[in-house]
């Protein structure tokens, strides 16, 4: 990691700050709904409490860790080593954090590793996350449209993988 940065397993007592990082990529589209703030809550703790009962059980091997900044969480990170491939599941950033680069540090050491290892790394993004950008300039190509989500590949050797990191 970066002089800064560092990673450490998600541990139970990290349960509400992981809920609030999820609630905070929800923001924007909660904006439209014309629910109550204690509606918005409850239905986001309930897709909360879905989305990591489906990481856990279709990814019982995965790393599930939070991003530390100087040892105070402000992110997290899921990858799913395989021996041919690596998914990166999720990654997100506090708000404040965002746009730093240290998602793109992440990401570096992800597909450097994934070089080293001779293994796609793959990813579903929604059309609409302001990180693809930095997928599709760090080499990453769609190979499926699923609807709401692009499935994107990177090879090793499709871009450098030193490129852009913070």
């Amino acid at each position: 990691m970066g002089p800064r940065t560092s990673l450490r397993p998600e541990l139970p007592e990290d349960l509400e700050f992981l809920y609030k990082l999820y609630a905070s990529t929800r923001s924007e589209e909660m904006k439209l709904v014309p629910w109550d703030e204690s509606q918005k809550e409850a239905f986001l703790r309930m897709q909360f409490q879905l989305q990591a009962s489906h990481y856990h059980t279709y990814y019982p091997d995965a790393s599930f860790d939070l991003i530390l900044l100087e040892d105070v969480p402000i992110g997290r990170l899921y990858v799913d080593r395989k021996p041919d491939e690596m998914l990166l599941i999720d990654i997100a950033l506090a708000p404040q954090h965002r746009g730093a680069g240290i998602g793109s540090f992440l990401l570096g050491t992800l597909l450097s590793e994934a070089a080293a290892r001779n293994v796609p790394v793959r990813i579903h993004v929604e059309r609409e996350n302001p990180a693809l950008r930095l997928y599709t300039r760090r080499g990453f190509k769609m190979i499926e449209d699923k609807g709401v989500y692009l499935f994107m590949e990177w090879k090793p050797g499709s871009e450098s993988t030193q490129a852009e990191t913070a």
